[in-house]
């Protein structure tokens, strides 16, 4: 495993949506393009970045997806299928790779156990961490990334 299928960026795209204009996402973070918390010079958006366009979102994605791709990779030892490795980079995209490496659902992947983990994607749902309120957003993108999980 090494790059998201189309399934997954399809789904990161659906779920994420596009603005070229900086704006709070649920979690208050400053977000650009399609879900990006850096801008095209790595740093992390402040007020002062300009608006990007389209082309600039893709180029954001795809470093974005890249280091989401790398942590996956290293962090998860039993062999994925494409759809698999799509539906945890989708979620280590979303939720951090710090969150992601102590997240339950990848601990519980390392012990081969791949119906626990697509059963525990759920506890990602809260926007501003596990005391935060449940986002209806993040129940379909869980929802979303376990059938994504589960597809053969």
């Amino acid at each position: 495993m090494g790059k998201i299928n189309e399934k997954g960026i399809e789904l990161i795209k659906h779920f994420e949506g596009f603005s070229s204009e900086l704006y709070r996402d649920g979690g208050d973070l400053l977000t650009i393009g399609i879900g990006s918390t850096r801008g095209l010079d790595d740093a992390l958006l402040d007020s002062t970045h300009r608006a990007i366009t389209e082309d600039e979102a893709e180029e954001l994605l795809r470093r974005d997806l890249g280091r989401a791709e790398y942590f996956v990779a290293r962090l998860v030892r039993p062999p994925l299928t494409s759809n698999q490795f799509a539906a945890l980079v989708s979620i280590c995209f979303n939720i951090g790779s710090g969150n992601f490496q102590a997240s339950t659902f990848r601990m519980k992947l390392n012990r081969y156990d791949y119906a626990g983990c697509a059963d525990n994607f759920w506890q990602w749902r809260r926007v501003g961490g596990s005391a935060g309120r449940i986002s209806n957003g993040l129940v379909r993108r869980r929802a979303a990334e376990k059938a994504l999980f589960l597809l053969d």
